[in-house]
C-alpha cells in the first residue's frame, strides 16, 4: 500500500518536475544489474585494479549520480558491488598478514571538497556494512592523505598531462600504523591520479578503483 502511494506521488512529481533521464534510470537499478568483473591493471609503474567498466550504461550512470546528483541510491549500490570484492580480498589478505587493513579514499584538494560538498568515494566507503568501518573487517581514515593542491580535472588531458597534472599533489600526514592501506578512486583511465596518490603512503598497499574508463 505504501509503496504503491509512494510510486504514485513520484509519477505526480515526475509530471511536475521531471527528474534526469539517468536518476530515473538509477531507481530501477538493483546490485544484480551491476557487471562487476575484477581486472588487474600495469598502469603508471603500478599494479591497479578496477572493478568494473565505465562504458557500461548502468555504471556509468551510477557514478554519475553520485558525483553530480548526490544520490544516496547510486552510493548504496556501488557500496554493494564493492563489498563483494572487499570481502574477498580482505579475507586473503588477512591470511597471510596480521595487519590490519584501512581503506583509504582518494582525497579530494579543500577547494573542491568545499564546492562538491563531499568525496564520492568517501560516501560510497560509508555505506559499506558497519564490520568494513568498525575494525572488524577494516576501518576507514579519511584525514591521513591529503591533496596538498588543487588540479585541473583530468578528463580532456593527455596521458603525459594527467602525470604533470597530479605529481606531487598528494602527502602524507600521518600514516596509519601496522596496516595494509587500500587505496580507493571512483574511475581511472591512465591510473596517474591513483600512482600518484600512492607516493607517500607505505609499499604494502592496494591500488583499487570502481570503474575503468
Amino acid at each position: 500500500m505504501l509503496r504503491a502511494f509512494a510510486s504514485f506521488i513520484q509519477s505526480v512529481l515526475d509530471t511536475i518536475l521531471p527528474r534526469k533521464e539517468r536518476i530515473v534510470r538509477i531507481d530501477q537499478y538493483s546490485l544484480e544489474d551491476i557487471p562487476v568483473s575484477p581486472h588487474e591493471h600495469e598502469m603508471c609503474g603500478v599494479q591497479i585494479t578496477t572493478l568494473m567498466q565505465y562504458r557500461t550504461q548502468a555504471v556509468e550512470d551510477l557514478i554519475k549520480a553520485l558525483k553530480y546528483d548526490k544520490s544516496g541510491h547510486a552510493a548504496r549500490l556501488l557500496a554493494g558491488a564493492l563489498e563483494e570484492y572487499l570481502r574477498e580480498e580482505i579475507a586473503n589478505l588477512k591470511a597471510f598478514s596480521t595487519k590490519r587493513v584501512v581503506l583509504v579514499p582518494v582525497p579530494l584538494h579543500s577547494s573542491r571538497l568545499r564546492e562538491r560538498g563531499f568525496n564520492q568515494v568517501e560516501k560510497v566507503l560509508q555505506n559499506l556494512p558497519k564490520e568494513f568501518k568498525d575494525g572488524t573487517v577494516s576501518s576507514i581514515d579519511s584525514k591521513s592523505l591529503t591533496r596538498t593542491r588543487a588540479t585541473p580535472q583530468q578528463t580532456r588531458l593527455s596521458r603525459s598531462e594527467r602525470l604533470q597534472n597530479v605529481a606531487g599533489a598528494f602527502a602524507l600526514a600521518k600514516a596509519p600504523e601496522n596496516a595494509h592501506i587500500i587505496l580507493i578512486d571512483d574511475v581511472t583511465t591512465t591510473g596517474a591520479t591513483l600512482a600518484a596518490a600512492a607516493k607517500p603512503l607505505a609499499r604494502e598497499s592496494t591500488l583499487l578503483a570502481l570503474a575503468h574508463a
